[in-house]
């Protein structure tokens, strides 16, 4: 499961293909430098992205067997 205080890019690493969630919501996560270091919450805020939305289709993501 997918938390708010989890690394941006340890979900990305663990869960690549979150990474086309990540561009639907216009975070381009995979090339920012800051994604080792930032929280999702963070991310998402700075970026004014819903964090309960994001969260909820991340995890839809990685539960739907598309990993």
């Amino acid at each position: 499961m997918i938390t708010k205080d989890m690394i941006i890019g340890d979900i990305i690493r663990k869960h690549p293909r979150t990474l086309t969630v990540f561009v639907k919501y216009g975070l381009d996560c995979n090339e920012c430098q800051i994604a080792d270091y930032e929280e999702l919450e963070h991310g998402a805020g700075v970026h004014k992205v819903n964090i309960e939305q994001l969260l909820s289709e991340l995890n839809e993501h990685i539960g739907s067997g598309t990993e």
